[in-house]
This record gives structure tokens, sequence and C-alpha cells, in this order.
């Protein structure tokens, strides 16, 4: 992972205007109030026995930790939020706003930064979704209040 070029790409979407309509962009997805920006992404694991998994997630783990130490020397310390309860009262049909709904489908938990750039949330936060997947760390920039 290229931390320089990490921080670069969460610089961009702290700055970027959030578009009206969802839209694919060169980093990842955009919508009203909310950009994710992948930041890096792992292989899949169609051929794996479960061990390149496991250090791939570890790895995952330990990047996010180390994009959080740069980002802490800037914010300050994050706040560390589980998004499980988020998807439990999605699937129990409460409506949660995005980015907050989708994230907590494939994200369990996200470091959280109010940033001082524009008054906006920031998040990092590793997705996986099914076990085959590739692993992804995402940066995520919102005006939207986590629930």
């Amino acid at each position: 992972m290229d931390i320089a070029n990490c921080l670069t790409v969460i610089d961009l979407l702290c700055a970027r205007e959030f578009p009206a309509e969802h839209s694919r962009t060169e980093h990842g997805e955009s919508g009203p109030g909310f950009h994710i920006a992948a930041l890096h992404t792992s292989g899949d694991f169609w051929e794996d026995d479960g061990t390149e998994w496991e250090e791939t997630a570890a790895q995952y783990e330990a990047d996010r930790d180390g994009l959080t130490e740069r980002l802490t020397s800037r914010w300050g310390l994050p706040q560390h939020i589980s998004l499980r309860s988020v998807f439990v009262r999605t699937m129990d049909g409460e409506t949660i706003e995005e980015p907050w709904a989708g994230l907590s489908e494939h994200v369990p938990d996200v470091h959280l930064w109010k940033a001082p750039v524009r008054d906006r949330w920031f998040a990092l936060g590793v997705s996986h979704g099914y076990k085959e997947l590739p692993f992804r760390l995402l940066g995520i920039v919102t005006e939207v209040d986590p629930p």
C-alpha cells in the first residue's frame, strides 16, 4: 500500500463537491452527501484454502491502522465505530442514510474523524463481503452524521 497515494486521494475526496446523483468515479463511488474510495484492493480468494485470506485480512487491518496513525497526526484521535448494529437496524427495516446503510453490509467497523476540512466526517474501514471476494481499504467522506 502506498500511504502517500492514499493521503492524496483522501485530500481529494475531502475537497470534492458531492454529486446530486449516485455515480462511479475514478476512485470508487459518490452520491448525495458522500464519497467512497477504494484506497487499496487485494486479489480474490477463489483458489485459497484459507491461509492467504487470513494473512490478507491481517495485512489490511494493519494497513488501516498505519493510515490511522498518519491521519491521527492531522486530525487527532479517531472514534472507533462498529457498523454491526447499523446493519441489524437496517435489516429490521429502519431507514439508515447512505453511506452508512450500504457500508454496514460489508464493513464491520470504521475509524472516524470529524475532519476540519469543510466540516465533514472521514472514515477508514476494511471492506470484505463474501469470503472469495477481495478486501478493500476504504476511505469515506460524508456530511451525513453517523447513526
